[in-house]
């Protein structure tokens, strides 16, 4: 039966299955354990603060290791690495679930963002490879509904599993599906070769490192500013150690013979512009999902159940409209696609940073996240499919972890900067400025620096659509990308 399936037309999707199954588990865990946190904070006696470090350290396991994780897949063989990850995520699973106490827990979580990050680092990668660059966009979007029905179930399916059993539940509950996806996936993945690198090249160990310092440092500088004052001695120092770390790995990655990350490919108009355009649309809109539960909690009052119904419509414009865009693309082409995109989400915030008020009717706050989220899933897959176009299938594990990679990190520091500028306006309307303090109370002074927010990730946005603009459609036949000594480069002309 394996062998016909393997033989058969339909192959791809037998592949992108297997895929999908690790993939929407990964996502239902995150989803799972956020509502989880507060039984695990009240079962150890912690606070908040110090129980949030069981997603925060899976989160930097995750950013931190999966450039690395992408980069040896397509060395040693993405299912070598894409099942090792499965087998670590399984047993950290497990592990987390038995844990005595909270230390132990987050140490669990640490060790299987290790397994996130070869599993995310290696499965888009195995993807892309087993369909046809003809229907990459297909691929890519069906992928992203495969992530969008996974944010949806993975709150639900965690409160269930709270609810009828305990916290440790949802650890334990991955184990079997884990297990199951194991299986699939010896059976039906393919057992890739990787592409015949040059000879004697070996893993880069030197970029693996400093790339890892300098996105630890990046996202923990972005992620604690507001905590500790952007203006902090410990905010500075951390900035200028991962300023350093930046610095010593752009000169390491370009004199060494095997490098991880081909810094060259960002000669390449599709892959430089693009990236940056998905850097900016991720920076543009990724805030909502956390500042809006805020308002319709703590100025509309709704409860948690209400709010967490209420955001899914915007959710399922994203499953729903994921696999169309990525159809179009692949017929169409991106720019119209991508542009499109970063407008409808320029709209929805334009509109709410006009009307939003203490009383906004709770209807048009959906329509306008429905927007955002329609915006997102028309942009995302024709811009993740122009930047692999444009690049050889040796660097698809890597440049696919780095497409991850921009959207986490600009995730991260998109909260960091509208928590910021919401902050500083409450502030200077004499209100405690603290996300903390927000109630009916003081929403006058929270709204204001929502709308406030909400013109900064609409500009931001514009931006995006100038590159988006600017970076071409459909690239020229890759030329390969040789390394040589940093002193020698000469510019080629880029793939546009």
């Amino acid at each position: 039966m394996i062998s016909r399936i393997k033989n058969s037309s339909d192959y791809k999707w037998w592949v992108f299955g297997a895929i999908a199954i690790g993939t929407f588990l990964s996502v239902v865990d995150h989803g799972s354990v956020l509502v989880a946190l507060p039984s695990i904070e009240r079962h150890f006696g912690s606070d908040l603060p110090t129980v949030q470090w069981i997603v925060v350290g899976y989160a930097l396991a995750i950013s931190v290791l999966i450039l690395p994780m992408g980069r040896l897949g397509d060395m040693i063989g993405r299912r070598h690495v894409y099942v090792g990850g499965m087998v670590i995520f399984v047993v950290a699973a497990a592990l987390a679930g038995a844990s005595p106490n909270l230390g132990s827990l987050i140490a669990s979580k640490i060790f299987q963002g290790v397994g996130s990050a070869m599993v995310q680092g290696s499965g888009m990668a195995m993807i892309i490879s087993t369909f046809p660059g003809s229907e990459r966009g297909k691929a890519l979007g069906t992928h992203l509904s495969v992530v969008g029905t996974g944010a949806i179930a993975g709150p639900a399916i965690g409160g269930l599993l709270v609810s009828a059993f305990d916290w440790r539940s949802v650890f334990f509950a991955n184990v079997p599906v884990g297990l199951f996806t194991i299986v699939i996936s010896l059976l039906i993945l393919p057992l890739s070769k990787p592409d015949a690198p040059p000879e004697g090249q070996r893993f880069d160990w030197g970029g693996a490192v400093l790339s890892g310092l300098a996105l630890m440092g990046f996202l923990l500088v972005v992620g604690n500013g507001d905590r500790f004052g952007w203006t902090s001695p410990a905010i500075y120092i951390g900035a200028a150690a991962t300023l350093l770390a930046i610095v010593a790995f752009i000169k390491w990655e370009l004199r060494t013979p095997s490098p991880m990350l081909e810094l060259r490919l960002f000669k390449r108009k599709l892959v430089s512009l693009g990236v940056a355009a998905g850097w900016l649309a991720f920076l543009g809109t990724s805030a909502s999902r956390f500042m809006m539960p805020f308002y319709l909690q703590r100025v509309l009052e709704f409860g948690p159940r209400d709010v967490g119904l209420l955001l899914i419509p915007p959710a399922l414009c994203m499953v729903v409209i994921g696999p169309i865009s990525g159809r179009l693309s692949d017929r169409f082409g991106w720019r119209g696609l991508t542009v499109g995109g970063l407008a409808l989400s320029v709209v929805a915030w334009a509109v709410l940073a006009i009307t939003l008020t203490e009383s906004s009717p709770v209807l048009l706050i959906i329509i306008m996240l429905m927007f955002q989220s329609a915006g997102t899933a028309l942009f995302n897959s024709p811009n993740n499919s122009s930047i692999l176009s444009a690049v050889e299938r040796s660097q698809y594990g890597v440049v696919s972890a780095l497409t991850q990679l921009v959207r986490n990190s600009a995730n991260v520091t998109s909260i960091a900067v509208a928590t910021t500028v919401i902050v500083a306006t409450m502030g200077s309307r004499g209100v405690e400025p603290s996300l903390d303090a927000v109630s009916p109370a003081v929403a006058e002074a929270f709204v204001a620096g929502l709308r406030w927010a909400f013109l900064m990730l609409g500009g931001l946005l514009m931006v995006g659509i100038a590159i988006a603009l600017l970076r071409g459609e459909r690239p020229d036949p890759v030329q390969p990308v040789k390394s040589e000594p940093a002193e020698s480069i000469k510019v080629s002309p880029a793939s546009e």
